[in-house]
């Protein structure tokens, strides 16, 4: 009598498939000698496609929604699924079973999620080019539809944020299929640390499963603080003037008037601005 675990199967198929991308089921077996029967295989329960060796033509095809078989290049121990579906997502089990008299069957199973990738990297939006000390910081990262959401993360200068910078994650469903877009949102106050390597770096880094990964960064300058203009005050004479010009403008600065002193011969004596800073020196002078 032939054991039943003597007998081994291996459904080798890929956990992540791409949506409407071509994927390759595997079932490796090994029936210690015994003739195959059939190999047939299920997705969550049913049955899509069936290879009997001893039928013409060998391979057997059932609907099911999600499964489009390559029927010529698929075979006993391999099936092509054409364009693969979201609604491809589910357990695959791959069953074998010996010929007469025994027919014993053994089987294995896998599961595969199908993934819907976004068209674009994560964008970055809010920010603005410079930022100074003390400033607050708020920017959101969106990662645009697919299947699943996808897994957003914020790094300010190469480091991972801390989680009380962070907001959300949002997931907004749109379509009929249900694609999803992610947005996170990244708050914190502007300090001295961000700019010690010169500018600050914002990064948004947006994963699903193993299949994508992507990022998007943007470099941001600081102003750096402007100091208060130092105000000087500086007389400006003119080159023509003479000498007793400057000392009347630099010492005096006194109104420009005209004085009239009478002399001794009943004359007048008509003291112009140049002889201004004569004035201290007469004590015995008098108007008209």
């Amino acid at each position: 009598q032939m054991i039943l675990e003597a007998k081994t199967v291996y459904c080798i198929r890929p956990n992540i498939g791409r949506l409407q991308v071509r994927k390759e089921l595997e079932c490796h077996f090994d029936l210690e000698g015994e003739a195959l029967y059939s190999v047939k295989w299920y997705k969550d329960g049913n049955e899509f496609y069936r290879y009997v060796p001893r039928d013409q033509p060998p391979v057997q095809l059932f609907t099911l929604p999600g499964i489009t078989v390559e029927t010529h290049n698929s075979t006993e121990s391999q099936v092509v699924l054409k364009s693969v579906e979201l609604s491809s997502t589910g357990r695959y089990r791959c069953e074998v079973s010996a010929e007469a008299p025994s027919f014993q069957t053994v089987s294995d199973h896998g599961d595969m999620t199908v993934v819907a990738l976004p068209k674009e990297g994560p964008q970055i939006t809010g920010g603005r080019p410079r930022y100074q000390i003390g400033d607050t910081v708020r920017v959101n990262c969106t990662s645009g539809r697919s299947k699943p959401a996808a897994q957003l993360m914020w790094f300010i200068n190469g480091e991972q944020a801390n989680t009380s910078f962070l907001h959300g994650p949002q997931t907004l469903y749109t379509g009929r299929e249900g694609l999803e877009t992610s947005i996170l949102g990244l708050e914190f106050r502007v300090k001295p640390k961000h700019f010690q390597r010169g500018d600050m770096k914002l990064k948004c880094l947006a994963t699903i499963a193993t299949v994508y990964w992507r990022s998007n960064e943007e470099s941001v300058e600081g102003d750096k603080p402007q100091k208060a203009p130092v105000l000087e005050s500086r007389e400006s004479v003119p080159p023509s003037k003479s000498r007793a010009d400057r000392v009347q403008a630099l010492q005096y600065r006194r109104p420009i008037v005209t004085i009239v002193v009478k002399t001794a011969d009943d004359g007048a004596l008509l003291l112009t601005p140049s002889f201004m800073f004569f004035l201290d020196q007469f004590h015995n002078y008098s108007m008209f």
